[in-house]
């Protein structure tokens, strides 16, 4: 009788509980309108897509744990999905949001709601545009903080600094986007890069518009960066102060200290600045890491952090009440070495659950190619000697379905939209890094997927080419976080790497870079059914090719399986 008293009085409190989490947890209902708005940067204004008239979109701050209801409304005149990068998605691959892989686009007039839950996440996201390069300007800040009376497992800043690092193009980026279709070149670089949406002091016409942050001596405060950029890994610094790195796409790191981070487009990362530095002002900037042979932005983007006390400047004239802020020391330009040495330094905050044993044990190589023409003087073929650029893994450059979702059409059986013939290994062997023959340059097109067995543990080295130029390709994978076990320069060695890999606390990630010239082997177990994109998060590749399909099969029962679509789900 005691016993079972026990064991009633333990339910209860577990039930007590479990209510009390249901009673914390909020539902978050907004709307997106897609829209034009003028948008004036660099002295010239642009008819820009926005969400709700705002660039950068607004930042969505909600707790583990939430659900969100957002209604995409499109006044635009482009089809647009919305992709909530790095949530999990489990069981819903219909809120992801990739056009043409789990849903088909939100036609002008339309409109569809993206409902799902935040489960067991927290730490820094971001939303974006999937559709095209429309995330040029629709992005914004996703911030998921733990739950009521869950702390960080770190002393708690004294407030948090979203810094969203992007592109700007001094004309319509979808004109840019296809006027590089049409000629199979390279797409026009952009004209400046951005912080929070603005250019910062050293471009024309800006200097007006930089954003300040104001801080108070002693404070510690929270930078959440996100790299929201399309084409470009970035190097980040803020003058004279150190930076403590605390967490990397929603996944909490062992803590370091460095002054200058790197981070590719798609990817996030957490630090503590403290305002320990004589009062004044401060610039924090980012310019481009390029480990590509490829034009690039050569310019730099800068804010300011403003101490409250600063000293002024007597006098008069321009700047006076002012003293130039301190610019920080930021790496050269093609500097792999420093990006490297920081990534190499993330480790998982404690012990990592990383699977140990492995199921599926695949070998992707990334990269480049070209497209021979048969009329190389042709106007669509001005690539390097009379071809067009084309991007592949394992030599399959993929194709986007057009009459069909991926994920509507596995969900419905229906054929001919794509096929699950994706190589796990590259048809060819080669000297991946060395000098690579021409007849290997050019990849085949199609749109296929590879299947995963529900719960499979997966291990995949993404291997980067010499084809064309080599190049840190950050790779993302939806509706999952990875551990990155291992990375190296060369060729990878099944025989001899796997020694090294670090299996204890790899760092977490949702987007990780490949070496230049190098290898990187990741893991996960496919625990959450679906059709999930990999692709290359530099945007100029991903129309290119670089980009592939996991079919994740159901597991058993419904809480193994992906839920029914919505009744709202756009139609192609």
């Amino acid at each position: 009788m005691e016993s079972s008293r026990g064991f009633s009085f333990l339910a209860f409190i577990a039930i007590l509980a479990c209510f009390a989490f249901l009673a914390s947890a909020e539902l978050h209902v907004r709307e997106f309108v897609i829209q034009p708005k003028p948008v004036k940067r660099l002295c010239r204004t642009h008819e820009s897509i926005t969400v709700n008239g705002q660039f950068p979109g607004p930042t969505l701050e909600v707790r583990n744990g939430d659900s969100l209801a957002i209604t995409v409304i499109n006044k635009a005149r482009y089809n647009i999905s919305i992709h909530w990068h790095g949530i999990r998605q489990l069981r819903n691959p219909w809120a992801d949001g990739p056009e043409y892989i789990t849903q088909c686009p939100i036609r002008p007039g339309q409109s569809y709601t993206y409902r799902f839950t935040i489960e067991d996440q927290e730490g820094t996201l971001w939303w974006h545009a999937h559709s095209r390069w429309l995330r040029a300007t629709v992005y914004g800040a996703l911030i998921i903080y733990p739950r009521l009376g869950s702390p960080y497992p770190f002393h708690m800043p004294k407030r948090d600094i979203p810094i969203l690092l992007g592109e700007w193009w001094d004309r319509n980026p979808m004109d840019v986007l296809r006027q590089a279709q049409f000629t199979g070149a390279a797409a026009n670089v952009s004209d400046a890069y951005t912080i929070n949406g603005q250019p910062g002091d050293l471009y024309r016409c800006s200097r007006s518009e930089t954003v300040r942050f104001p801080i108070f001596p002693g404070e510690t405060v929270q930078l959440r960066i996100i790299n929201a950029g399309l084409n470009q890994e970035l190097f980040f610094a803020v003058a004279n102060h150190q930076l403590t790195v605390v967490e990397t796409d929603s996944a909490y790191t062992k803590p370091f200290t460095t002054s200058v981070i790197m981070i590719g487009p798609g990817q996030t990362t957490n630090v503590l600045l403290t305002a320990n530095q004589r009062p004044g002002r401060y610039y924090m900037a980012a310019r481009a890491y390029n480990s590509a042979n490829a034009p690039f932005d050569n310019t730099t983007t800068t804010a300011i952090l403003e101490y409250v006390n600063a000293p002024t400047r007597r006098g008069r004239g321009r700047g006076r009440g002012q003293i130039s802020p301190v610019f920080p020391v930021l790496p050269g330009f093609n500097d792999t070495a420093t990006a490297t040495a920081f990534t190499n330094r993330l480790r998982y905050w404690k012990r990592a659950p990383v699977p140990l044993q492995v199921d599926e044990n695949l070998f992707f190589t990334v990269g480049l190619g070209l497209i021979n023409c048969s009329n190389p003087n042709s106007p669509r073929c001005q690539g390097p000697n009379g071809t067009r650029f084309a991007a592949s893994i394992n030599n399959q450059s993929f194709v986007l379905p057009r009459r069909n979702s991926i994920m509507q059409a596995y969900y419905q059986g229906m054929p001919g939209i794509f096929t699950t013939d994706f190589p796990p290994v590259p048809p060819v062997q080669f000297d991946y890094t060395g000098n690579v023959s021409r007849g290997l340059w050019q990849p085949v097109k199609g749109t296929k997927a590879y299947k995963l067995k529900y719960k499979a543990n997966v291990q995949i080295v993404l291997q980067d080419t010499s084809i064309v130029t080599p190049e840190n390709h950050p790779m993302h994978l939806h509706g999952y976080q990875f551990y990155v076990v291992g990375s190296g320069f060369g060729n990878f060695n099944p025989r001899t790497d796997p020694a090294r890999f670090n299996l204890f606390d790899p760092p977490e990630r949702n987007t990780i870079g490949t070496p230049p010239g190098g290898w990187v082997a990741i893991r996960f177990q496919a625990d959450n059914p679906g059709a999930w994109f990999m692709h290359c998060h530099i945007d100029s590749h991903l129309g290119w090719g670089l980009a592939m399909v996991f079919l994740v099969e159901n597991g058993r029962g419904q809480l193994q399986s992906v839920q029914a679509p919505p009744l709202d789900l756009p139609r192609c």
